[in-house]
C-alpha cells in the first residue's frame, strides 16, 4: 500500500497567501517592518525631544525674566534642571546653593555626592533621571525661601513638570513639599507617604523625603531616608519604570 505524501510547504504557502492583508505590498527586497517601526519610533522620540527642549528653553527665559525678585538678584545663574528629559522619575530639591549657583547645575558638591550615593543604593544613576528645584535661584545666605517666594515659583514648577511628564516625583525638603502640595507642616510628618497631585488635568504620584543638605547636617536621620528610598524602589518596580 502506497503512502500518501503531504506537501507541507505547499499547504503553508497556500495558508500564507490566503491570510495576507489586502494592503500588503510585495517588493523585490523583503520589507523589514521591525526596522521601519524602530525608525518611526526614533523619529517620534526625536520630535518629542525637540519639543521638550524648546519648551524648557522658553520656560528658562520666562523664569529669567522675573522682576523684583530677591532670589534672582542674589544669584549668578538660573538653575533650571538637568538630566534625562524623558525620564519617568523627576526629582525636585529645595533651592540651589553656592556650588549650584556657580555651575548652573543641580546638586553639586557634598550635597550632590550624597544624593548620588542615595540614588545608587536603589540602582538609580542621577544622570538617568531629571532633577530640578522648587525655586531656581539661590536664596541670599542660603536661607529658606519664604512662602510668598515658594508660591511664586510653584507656577514655574508646575509648568516644568507638565513639560517633563514624569510618572513619579520625588520631593526633597520642605520647600519642595510646600511648593507642590501647599503643605507647610513638619516634613517628618509627611515623608515616606505616596500622595497624588494633579497638574493640568494630569495626575502625578509624589513622595516627600529629606533633602540631602539636611542629612549632611543631621546624619542621624539617614535611616528614615533609607526607608523612603526603599519605598521609591518598590514603586519603580511595581510600575515597571526604567532607571
Amino acid at each position: 500500500m502506497s503512502k500518501k505524501i503531504i506537501n507541507q510547504n505547499s499547504n503553508y504557502n497556500s495558508e500564507f497567501l490566503e491570510t495576507i492583508e489586502s494592503n500588503f505590498s510585495f517588493e523585490e527586497k523583503p520589507i523589514n517592518r521591525l526596522k521601519t517601526d524602530l525608525a518611526n519610533l526614533k523619529t517620534e522620540n526625536t520630535k518629542e525631544n525637540i519639543d521638550k527642549n524648546k519648551l524648557l528653553h522658553d520656560l528658562k527665559i520666562e523664569i529669567s525674566s522675573i522682576e523684583e525678585c530677591e532670589l534672582k538678584n542674589n544669584s549668578k545663574n538660573i538653575v533650571l534642571g538637568d538630566g534625562n528629559i524623558n525620564s519617568d522619575i523627576m526629582l525636585v530639591g529645595e533651592a540651589p546653593g553656592s556650588d549650584e549657583d556657580s555651575s548652573g547645575k543641580t546638586f553639586m558638591g557634598d550635597v550632590g555626592s550624597l544624593l548620588k550615593k542615595m540614588l545608587l543604593a536603589i540602582d538609580i544613576k542621577k544622570e538617568n533621571i531629571y532633577s530640578t528645584y522648587a525655586v531656581n535661584f539661590r536664596p541670599p545666605e542660603d536661607r529658606k525661601p519664604n512662602t510668598s517666594e515658594i508660591k511664586r515659583y510653584s507656577l514655574f514648577l508646575q509648568k516644568h513638570i507638565a513639560i517633563i511628564k514624569p510618572k513619579i516625583i520625588i520631593l526633597m525638603g520642605s520647600t519642595a513639599m510646600e511648593s507642590l502640595t501647599g503643605l507647610n507642616s513638619k516634613i517628618s510628618l509627611e515623608r515616606g507617604k505616596w500622595k497624588e497631585t494633579i497638574i493640568k488635568n494630569t495626575s502625578y504620584e509624589i513622595i516627600i523625603t529629606f533633602n540631602p543638605s539636611y542629612l549632611l547636617r543631621m546624619p542621624e536621620n539617614k535611616k528614615y531616608s533609607w526607608e523612603d528610598l526603599k519605598k521609591i524602589k518598590q514603586k519603580i518596580d511595581n510600575l515597571g519604570l526604567s532607571t
